[in-house]
């Protein structure tokens, strides 16, 4: 036993100069942001095509969002009304056992004349989360033992997304 630990020690010591390469500096901090600016403008949107649920989209596939109302900095406006806004999906998370909802990620949104760094980077929608019920069911029937397990195959709500549904990302003017 003992010879083990006396070989891992030498071959520890053998490797220990590759550790010499490693910087011991802390990165510098991203200076240029303003840490007093909670500046924040809300930019309202809808699809312009219905997602009935997350079977029928795919990751990587592009959907547009038209702008409902004028977003306005500074008093001129930025972004107009019906502006159609490119995005793509980003992920596509399908309902789960015991409950849990499913998810639609959006992102990669393409505004005109604003920086993508200055945005919210991704809108997610989720199905509706029947675990919230589904847990309590299960503890209550575990005294029954098959029964408890029953509960698994409840499957959590689908990921929709309809035309009148106003979403909101927000554009931070002051981000460097």
């Amino acid at each position: 036993m003992n010879k083990i630990i006396a070989a891992f020690i030498v071959l520890f010591l053998i490797s220990a100069p590759c550790f010499a390469d490693i910087p011991t500096e802390k990165p510098e901090a991203h200076l240029n942001y303003n840490y007093e600016s909670t500046t924040k403008i809300p930019i309202k949107m809808q699809i312009t095509e219905n997602i009935k649920d997350e079977n029928h989209v795919y990751e990587g596939q592009p959907v547009n969002f038209r702008v409902v109302r004028d977003v306005f900095y500074n008093g001129e406006i930025i972004i107009k009304q019906g502006t159609i806004v490119p995005a793509k999906i980003e992920t596509v998370i399908s309902s789960g056992m015991n409950g849990i909802p499913a998810s639609i990620i959006f992102g990669s949104f393409e505004f005109e004349n604003i920086d993508a760094n200055k945005i919210d980077y991704t809108y997610e929608r989720f199905g509706q989360d029947r675990s919230l019920w589904v847990f309590p069911l299960k503890w209550a029937l575990t005294i029954l033992p098959p029964t408890g397990s029953l509960t698994n195959f409840i499957k959590g709500g689908h990921a929709r997304l309809k035309t009148n549904k106003i979403i909101e990302i927000n554009y931070y003017p002051e981000w460097i």
